[in-house]
């Protein structure tokens, strides 16, 4: 069983988005409730955090360290981390319809694919959608009523697209062209009615596998290629939300997870002392598992 560790002390209210930058050497991540965007020192042990102005819901990386692309609310806009200064860029859902931004992910040609779902989860509403991002600022629908878009991974060897609808528990694949970003061949790739959990957040490693934070499941998920499970890690918090390869040598996964004592302080919601809302680190060096980087946005900060 690989060593789980807590690295950030002070729990988030819903973290989010991990993306490490090999730049910097550092894992940044949001909270979406708390407002903040984090970056996490695994050098120095230190987690930093700049409040935003709204919700923030996915990040990517641009190529000047510092520089980020976030979702947030109804947009997408970008974001400097030493000043923590916002500057819009394209305005993906109507403003005041309670559609927020959710996961998001580059692909391999540096377009960003970025999810929305009603921001009340409990209304079960399919009124989300999954959006193509270009380097330009062009914004294309790619497939509309979503529940909660989440699990956005790419296998650049196998030229696959994933991505999951929380609600549906089924993750979904695209045959997917990265030099035009045409998709095709859209099937289930993996149904959560045999696993304990639902699918969120997502990554997948060197070898092809998927790896899906079973929330609600206590778990990490890691699908095979064809489709089969091929482990399942026990987590000390109920609700992961996404895993992030990264560290030096990319064998490091980080799990960000939902605080859920915030909204019900009586459940049982933290094993080994561990409280949830933490942001986990799983050592997977001896495992012979690491990550591919993320792919940056082709766009560049103004």
């Amino acid at each position: 069983m690989p060593n789980i560790e807590v690295v950030a002390t002070e729990p988030a209210d819903l973290g989010e988005g991990p993306v490490w930058s090999v730049a910097e050497q550092v894992l940044y991540w949001i909270d979406i409730d708390g407002r903040a965007v984090h970056r996490y020192d695994p050098i120095t042990g230190v987690d930093e955090h700049r409040s935003t102005p709204g919700r923030p819901g996915s990040l990517a990386l641009t190529s000047e360290p510092g520089k980020l692309l976030m979702s947030t609310e109804h947009q997408v806009v970008w974001f400097d981390w030493e000043t923590a200064s916002i500057q819009p860029f394209v305005t993906v859902e109507i403003a005041g319809a309670r559609i927020r931004m959710n996961d998001g992910r580059t692909d391999p040609a540096g377009r960003f694919i970025v999810g929305t779902m009603f921001e009340d989860t409990r209304a079960a509403k399919f009124v989300g959608s999954l959006h193509c991002v270009e380097a330009d600022g062009n914004v294309t629908a790619l497939r509309r009523a979503v529940g909660v878009a989440n699990g956005l991974a790419f296998d650049t060897d196998r030229n696959i697209m994933y991505w999951a609808d929380t609600p549906t528990q089924q993750v979904l694949a695209w045959d997917y062209d990265s030099a035009t970003g045409t998709r095709t061949n859209e099937r289930v790739f993996f149904d959560y009615q045999t696993v304990e959990g639902k699918p969120d957040g997502a990554c997948v490693d060197a070898d092809g596998h998927y790896w899906s934070a079973s929330v609600h499941g206590w778990a990490l998920t890691r699908v095979a290629p064809d489709g089969t499970v091929e482990r399942r890690i026990d987590l000390p918090v109920e609700l992961p939300t996404m895993p992030c390869f990264g560290g030096t040598n990319m064998d490091t996964l980080f799990v960000t997870s939902i605080n859920t004592e915030n909204n019900d302080p009586e459940r049982v919601t933290r094993r080994q002392g561990v409280a949830a809302g933490s942001l986990l680190a799983i050592d997977l060096s001896g495992e012979g598992i690491h990550g591919p980087p993320d792919a940056l946005f082709a766009g560049s900060h103004p």
